[in-house]
């Protein structure tokens, strides 16, 4: 009998474990999903926006997986330091799939980056998601305007939650530290700006739409920026999907000045060079140079500066996987280098270790993308599979690791912490609410310590 290891339970991580217990090829494979948290479901519970429940929704496909009677779920464990090392886990199981996603975000890499008040939009999701890794809850505090740097869809996400009322995110699962502090904002003016053009802006027209369906909130588009696309005049010459962006963004162009108390600018071709301090030492202004196009798909600088004066800098400019004790990392692309999923180690592969999601292929494609990158992987593994099943593994796994020292969450734990939640939810006259850091997630859950 086959036992796998998952490492990770995000998307990709359950779409591969579906794959090798749904499959007749290899009968019988047993799949442990081991999560370095003590809940499952990855970037769907703790990178989905609390506004989305639609997306949210797929946690009852995965959860549906991770109740297979061959699939367990085993959170709370670490992989690498200060857990359980890479070869040790090895030892467990046939094979390894590692999908632990791209866990950090990319730096602007210009001066000021790293003052008060300057942040990752990584760092504001997880804060507004629950994540229990985040350690800080002043992102708007004292802030009465806020730059968003970049035109993706995460971009577009903080954008929106930075301007939706206490009212209508009461009715998320969002900790109720967070949904205070955003009632109690003071961030009236948002700017969302983008080095090049809407033409190649990373956003999907559904996430842009939103943004001009919030309630008391006003959206701006300079015609002028808009023009400077050469794609502007005529969208018809762009794929569906940015022609469709360039259609709403000139619609809101054209459209007479609106009321409300809040309001949103969407600006292009504008370069963020300098975070400037005010005179407490907390970012004051953000310093820009005007861009054009430079005719081969990106852009170059016009000597031409503009400032922005912001309490607020969230960057959003993409993620980047980090190196994994004990596996291969190409620095370069922030991926392990594989051979369709297979681990390469000094360019061969390395039996019985595998990859899939965006420690793979790096951050690229949205949930469903994990679908068919997972069924690579596992196709691999499934034809590696005779010579895998032949090596010794302990005939329980999870035995070898509670004697490691090893305490996971199994599926039960998982539970507790979700009837938890409902139960701070109703005593908070809300409906689900998150509880927001390790120690009252290991509780719940019955567990103790912090993996």
């Amino acid at each position: 009998m086959l036992q796998v290891a998952v490492v990770g339970s995000g998307p990709s991580g359950v779409y591969a474990a579906q794959g090798l217990v749904q499959q007749e090829r290899v009968p019988g494979i047993r799949v442990d999903v081991l999560d370095r948290l003590p809940c499952p479901y990855g970037l769907v519970r703790y990178g989905v926006a609390p506004d989305h429940e639609k997306i949210k929704s797929l946690q009852g496909t995965l959860r549906t997986v991770l109740e297979h009677e061959r699939v367990r779920f085993l959170g709370g464990v670490r992989i690498g330091p200060e857990g359980l090392p890479a070869v040790r886990l090895r030892d467990l199981y046939h094979a390894v799939v590692y999908c632990v996603g791209a866990a950090t975000d990319r730096h602007l890499g210009v001066p000021g980056e790293e003052l008060p008040g300057s942040w990752s939009a990584t760092d504001f999701v997880s804060w507004y998601s629950a994540h229990p890794d985040v350690v800080s809850d002043g992102f708007v505090a004292g802030a009465r305007a806020a730059v968003v740097i970049g035109v993706g869809n995460v971009a577009v996400d903080v954008t929106r939650i930075l301007a939706r009322g206490a009212a209508e995110l009461s009715a998320t699962d969002m900790p109720q530290a967070a949904l205070a502090a955003l009632a109690d904002s003071q961030v009236r003016e948002i700017q969302m700006v983008g080095r090049r053009g809407p033409s190649q802006a990373r956003f999907t027209t559904k996430e842009l739409r939103e943004l001009g369906s919030l309630p008391d909130t006003e959206v701006v588009v300079d015609p002028a920026e808009l023009a400077l696309d050469p794609a502007y005049l005529d969208p018809s010459v762009l794929p569906a999907a940015q022609r469709r962006n360039v259609e709403v963004l000139r619609g809101w162009a054209a459209r007479p000045p609106s009321a409300g108390s809040r309001r949103i600018r969407l600006r292009f071709f504008l370069r963020p060079v300098a975070l400037l301090p005010d005179g407490g030492g907390r970012v004051g202004t953000v310093r820009f140079e005007r861009t054009l196009p430079d005719g081969l798909g990106g852009v170059t600088g016009t000597g031409r500066y503009e400032d922005i004066g912001a309490q607020l800098v969230l960057r959003s400019v993409g993620y980047r996987g980090v190196p994994l004790e004990g596996l291969p990392f190409d620095a370069d692309r922030g991926t392990v280098p594989h051979l369709a999923g297979r681990v390469l180690r000094e360019g061969s592969v390395a039996p019985g270790e595998y990859v899939a999601g965006w420690i793979k292929r790096g951050p690229t494609g949205v949930i469903g993308t994990n679908r068919p990158c997972a069924k690579e992987t596992v196709t691999s593994l499934l034809e590696d599979a005779p010579a895998l099943v032949h090596r010794e593994v302990p005939p329980d796994p999870l035995a070898a690791l509670r004697s490691e020292g090893l305490r996971p969450v199994d599926w039960s734990g998982w539970q507790s912490i979700e009837r938890a939640e409902a139960a701070l939810g109703a005593s908070l006259g809300r409906g689900v609410v998150k509880l927001p850091d390790w120690q009252a997630l290991m509780e719940a859950s019955g567990a103790e310590g912090t993996p």
